[in-house]
């Protein structure tokens, strides 16, 4: 009698089920707490809401006098404080750049030591969170209202935002060049000279333009405390309600900002596509 193997069980697969959605209960509670916050700062903001539909009118209003008929009879003395800001702005960037480079690469990683990298980077964070104005203001009761304290001021404040970009820079670069100086026995002196150094060279020096792209702009409010320049002139033409006047600076302002950021931007256009040439005659 011959004797049948038993068949062998089926057992189903289960079935499959749809993952649980996400929880949106923590975006909806910091949604509502932003929106009550912003509610709670605008309530506590003196203004007059009934004067709102009178602001199109009014602007209009100061816009006539001061751009239907500028007085140019000061543009001499205009181009001659514009030239004062545009000098404090220049000195205040190459303080800037010359300070900020090589802390900011004592500050990047496989440079210095990591307690030098934290109180380097500590001090950046503390420059960046004070403004150019605040500088200016501290440094007037030591310098006196004159254009050098204008250009310490930006010199002094930039330091954080540019030795941030100048770490971050030299963290990016690629690690061949420095592998390759290591390999030969070269120190950390000579990784950041002949590896570092002239693959991040570029950018540094496109980001030292900008930053005096920058200061052109600040140097302006930095003449409204005391500081010199065409800041102050303006300050001074718009405390007397000179409008015809205030007019005639502000497009000397809007036109020499343009024309500096446009030399500027094809300087540093031709820094960068230089830098684009030399990594493909390398690579070939």
């Amino acid at each position: 009698m011959t004797q049948t193997a038993p068949a062998p069980s089926q057992t189903q697969a289960p079935s499959p089920s749809a993952p649980p959605r996400p929880s949106k209960l923590w975006p909806t509670l910091f949604a509502t707490a932003a929106g009550v916050l912003v509610l709670v700062a605008t309530a506590g903001l003196d203004i007059a809401w009934s004067e709102l539909p009178e602001l199109p009118g009014q602007v209009w209003h100061y816009l006539v006098l001061m751009f239907a008929s500028p007085d140019w009879e000061r543009l001499p003395r205009a181009l001659f404080e514009t030239w004062r800001s545009i000098s404090m702005a220049w000195i205040g960037a190459i303080l800037c750049v010359v300070v900020s480079i090589p802390l900011g690469m004592l500050a990047a990683k496989g440079v210095g030591p990591a307690w030098l990298r934290t109180g380097l980077r500590g001090v950046f964070a503390v420059l960046r969170a004070v403004p150019e104005v605040i500088v200016a203001l501290v440094l007037l009761t030591v310098t006196g209202l004159t254009p050098f304290t204008g250009a310490l001021a930006l010199g002094i404040a930039g330091i954080g935002t540019q030795g941030k970009w100048v770490y971050e820079t030299i963290e990016s670069v690629q690690e061949g060049a420095s592998e390759a100086v290591r390999a030969a026995g070269g120190s950390t002196a000579e990784v950041t000279r002949w590896a570092l150094w002239p693959a991040a060279a570029p950018s540094l020096l496109s980001f030292a333009l900008y930053r005096f792209e920058i200061n052109i702009r600040t140097s302006a409010v930095l003449g409204l405390v005391g500081a010199g320049g065409i800041g102050s002139m303006l300050s001074n033409y718009t405390n007397y309600r000179q409008w015809d006047t205030v007019g005639m600076l502000l497009i000397v302002v809007v036109v020499a900002t343009m024309i500096i950021d446009a030399i500027s931007g094809r300087i540093r256009h031709r820094i960068m596509e230089g830098a684009k040439v030399r990594d493909l005659a390398r690579s070939l």
